[in-house]
C-alpha cells in the first residue's frame, strides 16, 4: 500500500468512477483502475463494487476509507510543514555575535532578514570567538560573527564588512578636541576593559598597539559587562576602544574618536555539515549585503 494507491481509492470513491476520478487528478482511466487494482490483490479484499455506472465500495473499502482520508490528510500537513522550513516560512536560526547591535551591518542585515522570513526565530547569544567556533561545530550555533578574517578548521568563513577603530573618551579629555586620534597620543594613558566578551580581544590588542610604540599599556579589567564599562570611563576610570558599529550608543560623559588607520574585519563562520535551510538563506543575504557595500 503507498500514497499514490490511497489518493487514486479516495478520489474513485469521491467520484464513484474510475473515469472521473482519472480525470480528477489528470490521469488516465486505465491507471487508476490497475492501481486500486493492485492494491485489492495486495489487501486480498477487494474494495470497489464494479457496475455499468460507474464503483460503490465494499463493506471492507468503506472500512478503509476513512483511514485513508486520515493518512492522506497526514501526508499532506507533513510536506506543508517541510515545505515551509525549505522555503524559509518557518523555522529557527541561532546567531553568535562578538560585536555591537547598535549599528551597522550586522544591524542591518538581522532586520531585512527579520523582514523576509517573519517566521523564523531568531536567537542571538553573545561570547568569545572560541565558544561560538565550538557551538558552531556541535550545531548549537547557526552562524557566528567574528573579528578578524581568521580560517577555523571544520567551518567555512567569508569576509563581510570592516568596521573603523574608536577610542572611547571622557567629554572632558584634551583629546576630545581632536576629529582623529593617533596612537602615540594615548599610549600613555590607563586603559579599562571588560571581563566579558570582547574584552580579552580588546585587550590583547591594546598590548600589541601599544606594545609597537616601545610602550607596555597599563590596563585594568572591570567586572561589568559591555554596556556599563562606558559609564566607567565616563567617570575617569580609563580609556577603551570599541569598534564603530558601538559608537551608535550614546552614554552621557562620553566621546568616540576614531584611531587613524585602524581598520577590522568581521567574518561569519558556519558548518558546511549544517543542513538548516534558514542557515543558507541568512548566508545568501549576508553576501548579498557585504557586495552591495563594496
Amino acid at each position: 500500500m503507498n500514497v499514490q494507491q490511497l489518493r487514486y481509492f479516495v478520489a474513485a470513491s469521491d467520484f464513484g468512477s474510475f473515469r472521473k476520478a482519472g480525470a480528477a487528478l489528470g490521469v488516465q482511466e486505465s491507471t487508476i483502475s490497475r492501481r486500486i487494482r493492485d492494491l485489492e490483490d495486495d489487501l486480498g479484499s477487494a474494495l470497489f463494487r464494479r457496475h455499468s455506472g460507474g464503483v460503490c465500495l465494499t463493506i471492507a473499502g468503506q472500512r478503509l476509507l476513512s483511514r485513508a482520508r486520515k493518512v492522506l490528510r497526514y501526508v499532506s500537513e507533513g510536506a506543508e510543514i517541510v515545505g515551509a522550513v525549505g522555503r524559509v516560512k518557518d523555522g529557527h536560526l541561532r546567531v553568535g555575535i562578538y560585536t555591537s547591535l547598535a549599528s551597522g551591518f550586522l544591524l542591518e542585515l538581522l532586520k531585512s532578514f527579520g523582514e523576509q522570513h517573519g517566521g523564523v526565530q531568531l536567537e542571538i547569544a553573545d561570547g568569545n570567538p572560541a565558544e561560538h567556533v565550538a557551538a558552531i561545530r556541535q550545531f548549537r550555533l547557526d552562524i557566528a560573527f567574528l573579528t578578524g578574517t581568521h580560517d577555523w578548521p571544520e567551518c567555512e568563513t567569508a569576509h563581510l564588512w570592516n568596521e573603523r577603530v574608536f577610542v572611547v573618551l571622557p567629554q572632558g579629555h584634551t583629546l576630545a578636541q581632536k576629529d582623529e586620534v593617533i596612537w602615540s597620543e594615548i599610549a600613555h594613558e590607563n586603559f579599562i576593559v571588560s571581563d566579558a566578551p570582547p574584552g580579552q580581544e580588546i585587550h590583547d590588542y591594546l598590548v600589541k598597539r601599544v606594545g609597537d610604540l616601545g610602550r607596555h599599556p597599563e590596563i585594568q579589567t572591570q567586572f561589568v559587562g559591555r554596556d556599563n564599562l562606558m559609564p566607567l570611563v565616563a567617570l575617569g576610570r580609563g580609556l577603551t576602544v570599541t569598534s564603530e558599529a558601538t559608537t551608535a550608543a550614546h552614554v552621557p560623559g562620553i566621546c568616540y574618536r576614531p584611531l587613524v588607520g585602524e581598520i577590522l574585519p568581521f567574518s561569519a563562520v558556519w558548518s558546511p555539515k549544517n543542513d538548516n535551510p534558514a542557515l543558507r538563506r541568512f548566508v545568501s543575504m549576508a553576501k548579498s549585503q557585504a557586495r552591495r557595500r563594496v
